[in-house]
């Protein structure tokens, strides 16, 4: 058991929309990831998922609204709730990501940007 240093960590990967594990909590995962400018449309049937954001901004697309989400603040999308992150204006944004180890990155969508496991950091 040792501290993990967020910051050094993301110095160790540049590619966008792919998350690295960085620990393992009980049946939850933590990941680390960069993103910039829009995901996909997309929903997880039976995981909730948490975004902290790091550095940046986020933007949250929901079908009815798009939340604002700012450095430091977090927010959690349900089970079931069709979402799409994204970054506006070409910034780079960094965020934490909690989540069972059985969610799929996109969800319920098969993607060019679908991983089926996240590389450990």
């Amino acid at each position: 058991m040792k501290p993990i240093n967020l910051k050094e960590k993301q110095t160790l990967f540049t590619e966008y929309w792919h998350p690295r594990q960085i620990a393992v909590v009980d049946d939850m995962q933590v990941l680390l990831a960069k993103i910039r400018g829009e995901f996909i449309w997309h929903s997880h049937e039976f995981e909730d998922e948490l975004f902290h954001v790091l550095k940046g901004t986020l933007y949250m697309q929901f079908r009815d609204r798009t939340e604002i989400v700012e450095e430091g603040e977090m927010i959690v999308v349900p089970k079931g709730v069709e979402h799409n992150p994204m970054t506006k204006n070409g910034e780079v944004v960094h965020i934490l990501l909690f989540e069972k180890q059985t969610t799929m990155h996109t969800g319920n969508v098969k993607h060019e940007r679908t991983q089926s496991q996240y590389p450990r950091i």
